[in-house]
């Protein structure tokens, strides 16, 4: 019962979107940081369904047109793909990053196949790693980068794209 009430200021705000911080103060310190972290997992794992309203942009790859969502805020990228059944060929998601950093993606609660195509500011591909569905393994870029384009597993390979080729699109700095 102890457990129930504890979370319970913590699941009230997340149905309602309203901040923690005036359900915080009587709690101690340590209390605090393991219900924030809770909220925050609580707010992903109740999401489980997956997210089609993000902002989109078009990007392409020679003769290939690409519409793609893009996840910009941190709770976008943690959700990124999960929970999608199926994915248009032509459709992706860019994970847009603030800063250049050696960016890890994994697979968890990610049901379809996936390459990710670690790309440089200009959209040039670094590296691409093909991602098992519902796999923990990591898959990191060989250098620090800003964007990752998930596409279906095997689209760059389809079309012979390959480190060092150049994605075209507005969101890349020219």
């Amino acid at each position: 019962m102890k457990f129930i009430s504890l979370f319970a200021p913590v699941w009230a705000c997340l149905q309602r979107q309203w901040p923690l911080k005036h359900h915080l103060k009587p709690l101690r310190r340590g209390s605090t940081v393991l219900l924030l972290g809770t909220a925050l997992s609580l707010n992903a794992l109740s999401q489980q369904a997956p997210q089609l309203q993000l902002p989109r942009t078009k990007l392409n790859a020679g003769m290939h047109m690409l519409d793609v969502q893009l996840a910009q805020t941190p709770e976008q990228r943690q959700i990124g793909l999960m929970w999608r059944k199926e994915m248009p060929q032509h459709e992706g998601m860019l994970f847009v990053f603030q800063q250049a950093a050696t960016q890890c993606f994994w697979m968890r609660n990610t049901l379809i196949p996936l390459s990710a195509a670690f790309l440089a500011d200009d959209g040039t591909i670094v590296n691409i790693a093909d991602m098992k569905p519902q796999s923990d393994d990591s898959h990191c870029s060989e250098k620090p980068v800003r964007f990752v384009l998930e596409m279906n597993v095997g689209w760059f390979a389809k079309r012979q794209l390959k480190a060092g080729y150049q994605l075209g699109g507005t969101v890349f700095k020219r």
